[in-house]
């Protein structure tokens, strides 16, 4: 699937915060869903992405921010609120969402 694909609500709350903090960061979570059949997968995967993040070491922190590692505690928080935001988005049903395409 294509970020295009992804609801607007589960879009701002995963793509839009990341592009706030580091496009980088953004272009993490936008390949990832090069490799999902559907948003529900995407949003498992975004859930895992975060912890794994979370977890890094500064290689491969390195390596996500093309060698300029942002300030962690940033990182942390910006990973945090979009995990609190994909929360919020579980809640709405697939049917309540909302689709450009």
């Amino acid at each position: 699937m294509d970020t295009d694909e992804l609801s607007n609500e589960i879009y701002k709350a995963i793509i839009i915060e990341a592009e706030r903090f580091n496009h980088d960061l953004t272009l993490r979570f936008g390949l990832l869903a090069g490799k999902c059949k559907n948003e529900q997968e995407y949003i498992d995967n975004a859930e895992a992405l975060i912890e794994y993040l979370k977890k890094a070491d500064q290689e491969f922190l390195s390596m996500v921010f093309f060698g300029i590692i942002p300030e962690l505690n940033e990182l942390f928080d910006t990973l945090n609120r979009i995990s609190r935001n994909i929360q919020r988005v579980k809640k709405i049903p697939m049917n309540k969402r909302h689709f450009d395409f």
